[in-house]
């Protein structure tokens, strides 16, 4: 095996391992920082400001596939009834995205371990071109659904491969000074989709067709900046991709998730439709577990589990996922239905809580850089995310925008603290030639913990919706089936105030609901053993364990 740059890189990658140093003459000072006994500027690492150059297209490329997830939530009304959709088009339009982007991180994460990282970056954002090009010119939906999986697959990639590339340039124990850049770009994108999204569909000019067009610009300069400006050492190795075990994972996957995406809307959740699909999705999850545990080169190395740092972070993400979006992706519709806002207000009034986790993920990643304790914040952050979902599980149709919004502050406080440091951890307490693997496997769960809790916290809601419409206005007003969101401005007075405090006690509920499945993620993390933060990077570390190996 050997390490070299990719094409246009400059020099050797630093601190290759001492045994190496004779064949890839390399200078004492890198052998001296593979020992940690220089600073890395002495050793040929990157510098600071050169991170925040190579950095600069992999932030660019995740601002526009977060972006393409939030731009089209206030456009798709129109989209739906300008390509004559149904409602279950509606739901699919958004499921099928977030379907291919969880299935495929596994896929990703593997790749990133055995081929160029830049090259699997760029061929992300590429995919990610051509499905916003098939959906701006989608004449139906169906070509509209086969362009969001496309996407998908490309956020997929972006996602999985971003912290990936970030943990092979800088080591775990700066790791955390960078924590504010990514929720940078995650706020701003998840606050300019909505906004955008809206502009471009009120418009008349644009229309919501450039929602998908808009991000295509961005995502070619970002290839361009990441061929310039991104220069990763390439592992030269032969490689076998257990391809089967990789179609297995994402058929029971995907399996899964159509069920918990369908049941309770279009089937009972005790159906023979659930046993169909549960059974189906656990026996293909089932052959690729088997497929994985004998092939060369697993998608989802199984020996990373019997890591305990991995398997409780694992755990705790996926509870974070289930939690998080399942309670939150709701909390629009109790802006507009409880609390009578507009879209646009609704998009503004989650401000909040992206501030209070820009906020805590940067003040929590400098302390850990400087102290190199992280522990403590994992135990605070769940804490915090819990106490936030318990205050938030107190709101009605009556509370008020300072006090919703300090409840958001604290909910985005914890989960700042929390998410990004369970991967610090992962990546920290596993060999270098796993990073891609652990980082997508994390990745992978919480996303996956996401789309189940978004389908069973939204039927939590749904049927709370529904007991309360029949409490106040008997079976027939929901005709025997699930409550239908009526049309607020053709309701009189009284009406309209019965169902506003619907919606807000039901939303509660489902706070209520997610606050003791977050409390799990705190029982998750109490028992992850806090190591010392390396101060190698990825690449360093591999180079070290490389040189290590016997051969």
């Amino acid at each position: 095996m050997t390490v070299q740059p990719e094409p246009g890189a400059a020099g050797t990658p630093a601190a290759i391992a001492p045994d190496d140093l004779a064949v890839a003459g390399v200078p004492a000072a890198a052998e001296a920082a593979a020992r940690d006994e220089v600073p890395a500027e002495q050793s040929g690492r990157m510098s600071h400001a050169e991170v925040i150059q190579a950095l600069s297209g992999l932030m660019l490329g995740m601002f526009v596939t977060i972006l393409a997830s939030t731009i089209v939530s206030n456009a798709l009304p129109r989209i739906i009834a300008d390509l004559g959709g149904t409602q279950s088009v509606y739901t699919w339009v958004v499921t099928t995205e977030l379907l291919s982007m969880t299935a495929t991180v596994p896929l990703w994460g593997k790749m990133a371990d055995l081929y160029s990282k830049k090259l699997l970056i760029q061929l992300s954002l590429s995919l990610f071109v051509v499905g916003s090009l098939i959906a701006g010119f989608a004449p139906n939906v169906t070509l509209l659904l086969v362009s969001r999986i496309a996407q998908g697959v490309g956020a997929g990639g972006m996602g999985a491969l971003a912290m990936i590339v970030m943990a092979a340039m800088i080591p775990p124990r700066e790791l955390g000074r960078y924590s504010g850049v990514f929720g940078a770009v995650f706020g701003a994108a998840t606050i300019a989709g909505p906004l955008i999204g809206g502009v471009l569909v009120d418009t008349s000019w644009l229309g919501w067709r450039w929602c998908f067009f808009i991000g295509i610009p961005f995502s070619l300069a970002a290839i361009a900046l990441l061929q310039k400006t991104l220069h990763l050492p390439v592992v030269r190795r032969p490689v076998k991709v257990d391809w089967l075990g990789a179609l297995l994972i994402m058929a029971g996957v995907c399996t899964l998730l159509i069920w918990s995406s369908l049941a309770g809307q279009h089937f009972a959740w005790g159906s023979w439709q659930t046993a169909a699909l549960v059974c189906g999705g656990v026996l293909l999850l089932a052959l690729a577990v088997w497929t994985e545990s004998r092939a060369a080169e697993p998608i989802i190395p199984l020996g990373i589990f019997r890591n305990r740092t991995v398997a409780l972070t694992v755990v705790a993400s996926t509870l974070v996922g289930v939690a998080l979006f399942g309670g939150t992706v709701f909390l629009s519709q109790y802006f507009q239905v409880a609390l009578g806002k507009s879209p646009t207000v609704a998009g503004l009034m989650s401000l909040p809580m992206i501030f209070g986790l820009l906020v805590s993920s940067t003040v929590a990643g400098q302390l850990i850089t400087r102290f190199g304790r992280w522990k403590a914040y994992l135990v605070v952050g769940s804490l915090v995310m819990t106490g936030g979902f318990l205050l938030l599980s107190t709101i009605d149709a009556k509370t008020g925008v300072v006090l919703l919004a300090a409840y958001l502050v604290v909910l985005g406080i914890g989960v700042g603290m929390l998410m990004q440091n369970l991967v610090l951890a992962a990546q920290n307490d596993v060999p270098a030639a796993e990073l891609g693997a652990a980082t997508s496997t994390l990745t992978f769960f919480r996303s996956m913990g996401g789309a189940i809790g978004v389908s069973a916290l939204g039927a939590v809601l749904t049927n709370r919706v529904t007991s309360l419409f029949v409490d106040h206005f008997g079976a027939a007003a929901t005709g025997g089936g699930s409550a239908k969101v009526p049309d607020l401005e053709t309701l009189p007075a009284p009406v309209l105030a019965v169902i506003r405090d619907i919606y807000g006690t039901a939303t509660s509920d489902l706070f209520l609901v997610a606050a003791p499945i977050a409390f799990l993620a705190v029982l998750a993390v109490v028992f992850i053993k806090e190591k010392p933060l390396s101060t190698l990077t990825g690449d360093e570390r591999r180079a070290r364990e490389a040189a290590a190996a016997p051969h």
